[in-house]
């Protein structure tokens, strides 16, 4: 396979990441809508309104912000308004989209959890966008470092790189089955599967990037992963408080 792999639209010659990262976006939401017209859980139109205009405008400001802070250094010596519009990263959408659901919530006065009916269309919405990740190669800083193991790859260079998109989208397969069989035991409250993913999720986004180019800031550590210390530590004091559902 040639790296990056590229679609010929109007004339254009287009990347596969923006494409499948769309592509993703909008096949998450008509999951997400169906699952909400299928679930028992009724939400008002007020609340349903505020939450997903919180969501979104915290994943759109979170993703841009925290992208550009991955090299803070490139982004304030050469500011340039093109590429901080361009560099997102999904980490900071989950992390800033979770407070802005958080302060929509609290605006409308909804203080039930919201969050197990996007885990699955959100896990979607991942791995579609990273099968384009995978197909641009190093093309976008989506790629891994060197590495002479069996899973090294040419991604478009003359190094084997670890194909991290490919990492990801593998565990969030497996990720996805062991939710689907929690869930199904229905033996946690609302909001469980939704905190239990964003922890796992933010834990293996941790150590991934360890095996990826960054810029490390503290402690030999980049800035995701100092966004991913902090969701970790919030999501697990609310799952220590979290109870099953049939206990005495």
């Amino acid at each position: 396979m040639d790296f990056p792999v590229t679609f010929h639209i109007f004339g254009k010659t287009i990347l596969a990441h923006p494409l499948f990262e769309a592509a993703g976006i909008f096949t998450g939401m008509r999951y997400y809508f169906y699952l909400k017209r299928k679930s028992a859980e009724k939400m008002s139109f007020n609340t349903s309104a505020a939450v997903l205009i919180g969501a979104t405008a915290g994943a759109l400001i979170g993703s841009k912000l925290i992208g550009n802070l991955e090299n803070p250094y490139a982004l304030f010596e050469n500011f340039s308004f093109k590429r901080f519009w361009t560099n997102n990263t999904i980490v900071g959408g989950l992390a800033f989209g979770l407070i802005g659901v958080e302060w929509a919530k609290k605006i409308v006065g909804h203080k039930e959890s919201t969050g197990d009916l996007i885990v699955f269309p959100l896990i979607l919405a991942i791995i579609i966008g990273r099968v384009g990740c995978f197909l641009t190669g190093i093309y976008e800083e989506t790629y891994g470092i060197p590495t002479n193991s069996v899973f090294g790859m040419h991604l478009g260079d003359q190094y084997l790189r670890h194909p991290v998109a490919l990492y990801e989208i593998a565990f969030l397969i497996v990720l996805w089955i062991v939710l689907k069989i929690i869930k199904e035991k229905n033996e946690f409250p609302s909001g469980f599967i939704f905190q239990l993913f964003m922890i796992t999720y933010f834990s293996f986004r941790f150590m991934l990037d360890f095996i990826k180019p960054k810029v490390d800031l503290i402690a030999g550590l980049g800035t995701i992963q100092l966004v991913c210390i902090a969701v970790i530590f919030y999501y697990f004091f609310k799952l220590k408080s979290t109870k099953v559902v049939n206990s005495p």
